[in-house]
């Protein structure tokens, strides 16, 4: 088992077992733990394959983008951080990728040329946001919206909460400072993934709902819109996970993206409009 597994299943059992004064209920609950982990992490992530192709620009009814190439014109810039469900993965096709959802969205809403741009990264956690926004400013001028979807590695590979708070805030900061709308879709519910057995699942339900707190609070102070996903919609893949979960069990199908993008695409409207109403689906922070 992995460093961070033991340290998973180590404080796993602390939390079961806290109060119950037996050494023995402790160890029992250690083993089992441990050899949840041990199987979901060998099932999570295992035959990913690249997420489809998207970017470029999107106009109202386009069938396919436009590719970008410097000096193709364009309205909005759109720019999509974070991990792999940032990226699309589980997405058979470039319509179902939620940036593209997105774009077209504002495409459709607006009648404006949406540019899409994707700096997010497949195995990506809050660490890595940083490195994502300085390739941003290497590449050019930032974008007039920036989409940020991460969380799911940081419950998986364990990371400080603080921590991961700490660096989204510092993420969505420079975004803000560099005149760019920031919307944050917070942590998922991991609780919701069949490869959590029990009772690992409810140790990472607890988990995901504290960093998605914490998330949205780092949104805030940031500078921007948090959107929490994990509590919108939950319920929703644990009731339906045949249908909103993809083929490999972890990541989103098309319609769970389609889920996320409803929620998503309200929040980026309310922050171009300047606080102005929208009427479309709840956006909490």
């Amino acid at each position: 088992m992995t460093r961070t597994w033991r340290t998973v299943t180590m404080a796993s059992a602390a939390t079961l077992a806290a109060g119950s004064g037996a050494g023995t209920a402790w160890w029992a609950t250690y083993r089992l733990l441990a050899a949840q982990a041990a199987v979901a992490r060998d099932l999570i992530g295992h035959g990913i394959i690249r997420p489809p192709e998207a970017d470029g620009v999107y106009t109202t009814g386009c069938v396919v983008p436009e590719p970008w190439r410097a000096g193709t014109g364009f309205d909005l810039h759109l720019m999509i951080f974070g991990d792999s469900t940032a990226a699309g993965v589980g997405c058979a096709t470039a319509e179902e990728v939620p940036g593209v959802r997105l774009a077209r969205g504002l495409a459709e809403t607006t009648g404006q040329r949406i540019r899409l741009s994707t700096k997010a990264i497949s195995g990506a956690t809050s660490k890595g946001l940083a490195g994502q926004v300085d390739a941003m400013f290497v590449a050019g001028r930032p974008p007039h919206v920036a989409v940020i979807l991460v969380g799911a590695n940081d419950i998986t590979k364990k990371h400080s909460v603080l921590q991961s708070a700490r660096r989204l805030r510092l993420a969505v900061a420079r975004l803000r400072a560099a005149g760019s709308v920031v919307v944050v879709g917070t942590c998922p519910d991991l609780g919701s993934v069949g490869a959590f057995p029990q009772p690992l699942r409810t140790v990472v339900h607890g988990w995901s709902a504290r960093l998605a707190r914490a998330q949205a609070a780092a949104t805030q102070a940031g500078g921007g819109r948090a959107v929490a996903l994990g509590g919108l919609l939950g319920r929703d893949f644990r009731s339906q996970p045949a249908v909103l979960f993809s083929a490999d069990g972890f990541h989103p199908s098309a319609a769970g993206y389609e889920l996320a993008a409803a929620h998503l695409l309200p929040a980026v409207l309310v922050e171009l409009a300047a606080g102005e109403p929208v009427a479309a689906a709840p956006v909490v922070h």
